[in-house]
């Protein structure tokens, strides 16, 4: 499970949940096609995974 927290303001949040089947979301990252990585959280019962959360502009960094 991951805690999401903000460098600029030290915001956290912890933890995030699956809308469909309530399992906690956890941090993976994935390759887009042109190379770079980005950060979301995904259901590990393969319903979906979302952008990791954005506060005071930037994404927040997780940390398990």
């Amino acid at each position: 499970m991951a805690k999401y927290s903000c460098g600029d303001c030290g915001m956290e949040v912890h933890p995030i949940s699956c809308g469909k089947c309530g399992t906690e979301l956890t941090h993976v990252n994935i390759e887009k096609d042109d190379g770079t990585t980005v950060g979301v959280a995904e259901c590990s019962n393969g319903c979906g995974k979302i952008k990791s959360p954005m506060c005071c502009g930037h994404d927040m960094a997780a940390a398990d």
